[in-house]
């Protein structure tokens, strides 16, 4: 009876709960919340765990907290690069174009950690990965959510396929006979309407999170015109229709004008590169919400190889000819309302320097506004995160950046963050690393 009397005490007894996070209180000089808002001066935003619980300039300091004074600081979101590649090698570096030959998945997975200390270290929180051979990205992802390494939030593309012989075929340009000849799902080729609803399902069994397509030619693809339109608009429908039913978006690579509009006809989510773009076009992806992700540092990178020499004869005139195609049509994007997402194509050029990206969008026809929007709420509502990520606001993880001066004067300063922040850990402090060497990488 006593034994039944105490376990019948002990069952009603309530566990207390666990105590709340502790609070970090961050001064603000100046905050640039993200939303297109004009700025804030002398704002607090209040952290807790791994989301801002207050954020702005009547924020009271709470009773024990611990304070970071970034109060001679302009602070943002953390920012979002809607298009990379963290695990490859970079465009003409070495022999970039056979590292599928001469490589294990496993060593391009370990790259792209490095790649992506790289990228949070300059600021950017979020970024999407569209494509990646052997889904490299879902490892790495899956590796930087579990805490085995530090890196910006991942989605990934996991393959990103097209046609057989087309830009995403990484089988393309081999030798008739060969084993990395052969094609197929796993390096990319994907035909018909059958096979490419197939592909999205394959993509999706391993992780993906969003479906990438090329839906014309590339630019560093041996065999194809850059802008030639590859896959069908039926055939497009079909990939955007099986996505939407695994509740996935999709991004199309698209240069030339015809797959363009073809894509964003069938219901692509955004346009990447969009270097060929008309009225119609512009009209077409403002009536159907389509985002654009100019990738302005992969235009400007690959026409400098081509000067300097180091590309492929092919590939350099392809990279001459749509350098400046692209600039002109972000104006005509921008002048148009087009929704824009900040993309750079990261690992054609080398990572950590991605933004240099709002620069060249400023250059070409932005406010600075304008092009922190594009890098902060705008990349997030994209990506399908505006609950979470893009502005700082009560309720968002705790993603921010800061540097010191006025972006607003001089966008030029995001190419070199001095505070990060990720999920209320700090990474990066007064422009120096914590917790890791510098030490350089590949």
């Amino acid at each position: 009876m006593i034994t039944l009397a105490l376990l019948a005490a002990l069952a009603n007894q309530q566990t207390p709960p666990p105590p709340p996070p502790p609070i970090t209180a961050i001064r603000a000089g100046t905050l640039i919340d993200g939303s297109g808002a004009a700025p804030v001066g002398n704002a607090v935003i209040l952290v807790q765990g791994n989301r801002i619980t207050a954020a702005g300039p009547n924020v009271a300091v709470p009773s024990g907290a611990t304070v970071i004074d970034l109060s001679g600081w302009t602070v943002l979101p953390g920012l979002v690069d809607a298009h990379v590649h963290l695990t490859g090698h970079i465009i003409g570096d070495g022999d970039w174009q056979h590292q599928d030959l001469l490589e294990t998945a496993a060593q391009r997975a370990l790259l792209g950690a490095a790649h992506a200390q790289q990228t949070l270290e300059a600021g950017f929180t979020t970024v999407r990965n569209v494509g990646a051979d052997e889904f490299t990205d879902i490892a790495l992802r899956n590796a930087i959510n579990a805490g085995w390494v530090p890196g910006p939030r991942i989605l990934g593309a996991g393959i990103s396929f097209g046609i057989s012989g087309g830009h995403c075929d990484g089988s393309s340009g081999y030798q008739p006979g060969s084993l990395v000849s052969r094609g197929g799902l796993e390096t990319g080729a994907a035909d018909g309407v059958e096979q490419v609803r197939e592909a999205v399902r394959y993509n999706v069994k391993h992780g993906a999170d969003v479906i990438k397509i090329c839906a014309t030619g590339g630019v560093l693809s041996p065999a194809d015109s850059v802008g030639v339109q590859q896959y069908t608009e039926e055939e497009m429908r079909a990939v955007v229709e099986a996505a939407r039913m695994t509740e996935r978006r999709v991004a199309a690579h698209a240069h030339g004008l015809a797959g363009i509009k073809a894509a964003v006809r069938a219901g692509v989510t955004s346009i990447e590169h969009g270097s060929i773009l008309d009225d119609e076009a512009v009209r077409l992806m403002k009536e159907r919400g389509t985002y654009l992700v100019p990738t302005m540092m992969a235009a400007e990178t690959v026409e400098r190889l081509a000067q300097q020499n180091r590309l492929p004869p092919a590939i350099a005139a392809k990279a001459l000819a749509i350098a400046p195609r692209s600039r002109e049509s972000f104006r005509r994007a921008v002048n148009g309302g087009v929704k824009i997402a900040l993309g750079t194509d990261a690992g054609v050029f080398p990572h950590g320097n991605n933004g240099h990206e709002f620069t060249l969008m400023v250059q070409f026809g932005m406010t600075p506004m304008q092009a922190i929007v594009a890098g902060t709420s705008s990349g997030a509502t994209l990506l399908g995160l505006e609950a979470d990520i893009g502005t700082v606001s009560t309720g968002r993880r705790a993603d921010l950046v800061a540097i010191r001066g006025n972006p607003l004067q001089n966008v030029a300063l995001l190419e070199h963050v001095d505070f990060v922040m990720k999920d209320g850990v700090v990474f990066k402090r007064d422009g120096q690393v914590v917790g890791r060497s510098a030490a350089g990488v590949p």
